[in-house]
């Protein structure tokens, strides 16, 4: 994965913030609130009256310490350094259920408080259990499994489990685009954004519940449905409060978290109100960027909330919240205050526009200076029908009252698909004969994966789609692939694509699918933390997929080679990533399924540097001479010693000699096919349109 810079703030020359005890120390201040909480609600009376002061303190205290603008280096910072930051947020998601099962014992049970301190104490855990979505947002995005469950316990406790699926597989990979209701478009007031953005919330999180149940082809009551476990957290909280308390109770518990969400919702409203992801030619929108949410540096508010206000660079790197930098204006736009104070401005729109309207239009013009028209990407008609950009734009550049119609009623957008319309815009006979206009159709096809649909564009589409974990990210690339590589050999079966084209395609989706996956394992296994020692792996494809010519049925066979130390080390990470191929390679239609210990192990380069010198036989000569390094984890000057080393071992003239004894003994290729043989389809390109249909003979699966 690409490191997101130690942020450009450290680039720029910016102090850096060391890991140490006395900078973790503040990040234990809100655990401070916890012993406010028991003493509230044990004695009641003034005692009440501390948890208050601790928050109204909140301003005052930002005001005292200033602004925080320095950034702790993810580069330099090990995991094992992190452990006071990490205890700090771990005693919080312990102290927040034992506090809040004392509170509403003593409310619901002990009976000791009179009316108006049950609901002081009342008031008291609405104002803590905002900080539950801060500490259940941090754990949700780990991907240690018990973190993730115990962030969802949290947001069980104010009954919103299904966040931890909206968030994570929604709002992220669809932020700023009218595809994520999270993301409040410019000229939208909170009031009008709650009641739609709650309700999507739940739907949206049940949605990809069933998509990814459908996906594995397994029933919607399967175990592994998220929901289930959300019902349980549930059920225990109400069931808990209705034990103690019977309905009344109940009510008072809808009400405190209903108050909680809607603090909540404020905070998702103000992280990203009018920004926009430019919607790229190719119908992707651009990357996440800093500038694509609002930052703020006040220190104390960021002791306090777990470096809430560094939310841009949440969403480009996801580093734990120690490790999230501060992006200054140039990368990020500023707020005029902390995220507390504009949230209490959002509830007022009047003064919320007059205040962030201007700035955003600064923000605009700053980092969009080609753009002057930012109409059709505020436009409803946009957020209603995303996919229709392009025809949404022209029609708000040259016809303003159509575009007052549009945003009215988007459903308008949908008659521009229909046949008449189509076949008025494009209608059959184009050119002078069908043979050119066969031929013109297929170069459209042609020019998109040969050219268009480069392996940088495929990477990018699989990095937008949103994993935790290594065994998700095979889930993803397996899907992704499999659609890639039905769509090429339909093109195959209908002639659009040459064989060569073809393989040269599914060759790229292998390398794409393949890295995709090394990436994840690698970042899980440095979850456990990088070792000092320098060193690398690099990791090499062998065959037709190192020469771009993968068919159908292709043999996955990789080379592992390291450098440097501690060979313990890579031995275990090329464990974790032979087992993570594996499982890419099942239900694969185009990677063969590998069997256990199919795959080859590590070697060191002296190693290699043997095993070229020396051959099994001058098959095996050829295929190593192919090798082509993919993939690199730990020093990237590996894979310039891997090249020298094949290069110096393949220099030699008994290697040359064996290479050229076997060349002369290769069969040589088929003739290509050109476009006017389109409908003569070579025993490779068979193969290739197989797959569309497998009762015939493609590989099966």
């Amino acid at each position: 994965m690409e490191a997101h810079s130690s942020g450009a703030s450290i680039a720029a020359g910016r102090r850096v913030v060391e890991p140490s005890v006395a900078n973790a120390l503040p990040h234990f201040v809100p655990l401070l609130i916890f012993p406010l909480v028991f003493a509230a609600a044990m004695y009641g009376g003034w005692w009440l009256a501390g948890p208050f002061v601790f928050f109204m303190l909140a301003d005052r205290f930002d005001h005292l310490f200033g602004l925080e603008e320095r950034n702790m280096d993810p580069a330099t910072t090990r995991e094992s350094q992190l452990f006071l930051y990490k205890l700090s947020l771990w005693l919080w998601a312990a102290f927040w259920p034992l506090a809040f099962v004392f509170a509403l014992w003593q409310v619901l049970v002990v009976g000791r408080l009179s009316l108006w301190e049950m609901g002081v104490t009342a008031a008291i855990l609405t104002l803590v259990a905002q900080t539950v979505f801060i500490v259940g947002h941090e754990l949700v995005h780990r991907r240690a499994l018990w973190e993730r469950r115990l962030g969802e316990f949290l947001l069980a406790s104010v009954s919103y489990p299904h966040y931890a699926t909206e968030h994570v597989y929604i709002h992220h990979p669809r932020v700023c685009t009218p595809l994520d209701p999270g993301s409040a478009p410019k000229g939208l007031s909170f009031w009008q954004y709650l009641p739609a953005e709650v309700a999507n919330n739940l739907v949206g999180a049940w949605r990809f519940e069933r998509r990814r149940l459908t996906r594995r082809h397994l029933p919607l009551w399967h175990y592994t449905n998220a929901f289930w476990r959300y019902t349980v957290q549930i059920v225990f909280w109400y069931g808990l409060i209705l034990w103690w308390g019977g309905p009344w109770a109940l009510l008072l518990y809808l009400a405190l978290c209903g108050s909680v969400v809607f603090s909540m919702k404020i905070s998702n409203y103000v992280q990203h109100y009018g920004l926009r992801r430019i919607r790229m030619p190719t119908g992707r929108y651009e990357p996440v960027k800093p500038r694509h949410a609002w930052s703020a540096a006040y220190k104390f508010t960021n002791w306090l909330y777990y470096n809430m206000q560094r939310h841009a660079d949440h969403h480009t790197s996801n580093h734990r919240y120690p490790l999230l930098q501060h992006h200054g204006e140039a990368a990020s736009p500023q707020l005029p205050g902390s995220y507390a104070q504009m949230n209490g401005m959002a509830l007022f729109p009047k003064r919320w526009f007059e205040t962030i309207d201007p700035l955003l239009d600064r923000q605009r013009a700053q980092f969009y200076p080609e753009i002057d028209d930012w109409s059709a990407y505020d436009s409803r008609a946009f957020a209603a029908r995303p996919d229709a950009f392009d025809v949404i734009a022209e029609i708000h550049a040259a016809a303003p009252g159509l575009a007052g119609w549009i945003n009215r009623s988007p459903a308008l957008l949908d008659t521009l698909r229909e046949r008449e319309f189509t076949d008025l815009e494009l209608p059959e006979g184009f050119l002078s004969d069908s043979e050119s206009e066969a031929i013109a159709r297929c170069g459209l096809a042609r020019l998109y994966w040969t050219h268009e649909l480069s392996l940088s564009e495929m990477r990018a589409q699989l990095d937008d789609i949103p994993v935790q974990d290594a065994g998700e990210a095979v889930e993803a690339a397996l899907e992704w692939s499999n659609g890639k590589v039905f769509q090429i050999a339909v093109h195959a079966m209908r002639g659009s694509l040459s064989v060569s084209e073809a393989t040269t395609a599914l060759s790229r989706v292998a390398e794409a699918s393949i890295v995709t996956v090394l990436a994840a394992v690698e970042e899980d296994f440095a979850d456990r933390g990088v070792p000092e020692a320098s060193g690398g792996v690099a990791v090499a494809v062998l065959g037709p997929l190192a020469d771009g010519e993968a068919l159908p049925g292709a043999e996955l066979d990789v080379r592992f080679v390291y450098d440097g130390g501690p060979a313990r080390y890579y031995e275990a990470l090329c464990r974790r990533v032979r087992k993570a191929l594996r499982a890419l390679s099942r239900n694969n239609l185009l990677l063969a399924p590998v069997p256990r210990g199919g795959l080859d192990g590590l070697h060191s380069l002296a190693e290699f540097e043997e095993q070229l010198r020396n051959p099994g036989s001058g098959r095996e000569l050829v295929a190593l001479a192919g090798a082509r390094c993919v993939f690199v984890s730990g020093d990237s000057g590996i894979e310039d010693r891997f090249a020298q080393t094949l290069g110096g071992a393949l220099g030699h003239s008994a290697a040359r000699e064996v290479l050229m004894a076997e060349s002369r003994e290769a069969t040589p290729s088929d003739v290509e096919p050109d476009l006017s043989s389109r409908d003569t389809a070579s025993p490779a390109a068979t193969d290739i349109a197989a797959l569309a249909h497998p009762e015939q003979g493609g590989h099966k699966a």
